[in-house]
């Protein structure tokens, strides 16, 4: 089977979430200069989007390589969890289970900001997530970097 077209997918939603990683970086500093939590409202979006670029690429291995994807209430976590699961016929581990706690915390606050108003987000947790974003950002990039070799050598 080719995977070129789901390696390509993945390489440009990677390229896609350094971006996104940057920009909330950015809007951290922009609110610090300022002095001004609006900005935070920025960055809280942009934290949204890299765990939903991040499920993007998960689901798209689901669906590719596992052809199974979770159909249940909890079915954000449930493919997580496959997603650092070895399939023994399959694939190994899309990522580690460390870059997994990691991740749990950016699904969890992607639901909070789906279902509060941004002006009641805790500014403390909004700034402690962006400031771990770019070292989760960098063990999942790791995580997939490897899992890309992987489909490299099984599309020969």
């Amino acid at each position: 089977m080719n995977y070129e077209s789901l390696i390509g997918r993945i390489n440009e939603t990677i390229q896609d979430l350094k971006d996104v990683v940057e920009r909330a970086e950015l809007m951290l500093k922009k609110s610090e200069y300022s002095n001004d939590d609006c900005y935070l409202d920025g960055a809280a979006l942009n934290i949204h989007g890299f765990y939903s670029g991040v499920e993007r690429i998960f689901l798209d291995i689901a669906r590719t390589l596992d052809q199974s994807l979770p159909a249940n209430p909890n079915w954000h976590k449930d493919l997580l969890l496959q997603m650092s699961a070895t399939l023994n016929k399959t694939r190994p581990s899309v990522i580690q289970k460390k870059t997994r706690h990691c991740l749990e915390e950016y699904l969890s606050f992607r639901h909070v900001v789906r279902n509060i108003y941004a002006f009641n987000l805790k500014t403390g947790r909004v700034k402690e997530l962006v400031l771990d974003l770019r070292n989760c950002y960098n063990a999942f990039n790791q995580d997939l970097t490897e899992f890309i070799s992987f489909l490299e050598t099984i599309d020969e």
